[in-house]
């Protein structure tokens, strides 16, 4: 059930990312919509960390991989834990099965502008990723940012960083979101200059909402082309043609990624199921569960 060996079959992957809900009808949303994305065979799935413990979330992904039978991976993150409470909860990743980590240094909490290291915690994921790999055998993902992380002071410091965690054991990266190819292509032939040559996974959001695509671009640095911008601000009175747009951009994009020796694609769903549905349909991409 390990991720890292997907990779070197040949075959691009595809995943979804979810979150846990917080309530009964958001958890039927959630389930439904992983049974709508079933007949697209994922490669495998993976599952945000919540607030307020990490529990939820690794409930979460085991009830995916033990009940569901797909393969699952866990978000950790260094923000509000403790090193020993990290263990605790690697521990219990663990003894449920899990074996496929992604390990993040995680945002900077409501209303706070920086990340604040928790007492007795970890201030980066290069960190955490030295603790999981001496801790348990799992499987490490990391992310990794086409355009440069927020807070990095320029694209190769930030490689370098992510290098670094390479280096001490992560298997393979997820990307940020972004919109526009040729900086997936800069970032990857950058990255291979400097001897980083794990899989890539491109991460892609679907646009469904111009104002929600904005905040989401904001927060994580990356842009949107300005074509594609004037296009969604002309619509934006017209939810259907949004989604519609969004959906054909995203069938484009992944196309050209996937013709292009992208090692997988990685869907940030939000807990819905449509526009992936459509834009996986379109791709064709099923692999055996």
């Amino acid at each position: 059930m390990r991720i890292d060996e997907l990779f070197g079959s040949g075959r691009q992957t595809l995943s979804f990312e979810f979150f846990p809900p917080k309530n009964e009808e958001a958890e039927a949303q959630l389930f439904g919509a992983i049974d709508d994305l079933h007949p697209l065979q994922p490669s495998f799935i993976s599952i945000t960390r919540t607030g307020g413990g990490a529990h939820p979330t690794i409930d979460l992904t085991a009830k995916i991989q033990n009940e569901l039978s797909f393969r699952a991976m866990s978000h950790l993150t260094c923000a509000g834990y403790t090193q020993e409470q990290i263990g605790e909860i690697l521990d219990r990743a663990w003894s449920e099965g899990i074996r496929n980590i992604l390990a993040l240094r995680g945002d900077a909490a409501p209303g706070q502008q920086t990340f604040s290291v928790t007492e007795g915690g970890f201030a980066n994921a290069t960190d955490l990723v030295r603790f999981i790999r001496a801790r348990h055998d799992f499987c490490i993902g990391v992310a990794g940012y086409p355009e440069g992380h927020p807070q990095s002071l320029n694209l190769t410091r930030d490689a370098e960083y992510l290098k670094m965690k390479v280096d001490l054991g992560a298997s393979f990266v997820i990307s940020q979101l972004f919109f526009d190819n040729s900086d997936f292509y800069r970032w990857r032939d950058h990255l291979h200059t400097m001897g980083c040559d794990v899989p890539l996974v491109a991460g892609l959001m679907p646009i469904l909402n111009v104002a929600q695509t904005k905040r989401f671009v904001t927060m994580c640095g990356a842009k949107i082309p300005h074509p594609l911008l004037l296009q969604l601000e002309s619509l934006e009175s017209d939810p259907q043609s949004v989604h519609a747009a969004g959906v054909e951009y995203a069938i484009r994009q992944s196309e050209d990624l996937l013709a292009n020796g992208v090692d997988g694609l990685h869907f940030y769903t939000l807990n819905r199921s449509k526009a992936t549905v459509l834009i996986g349909q379109s791709l064709n991409m099923k692999h055996p569960v």
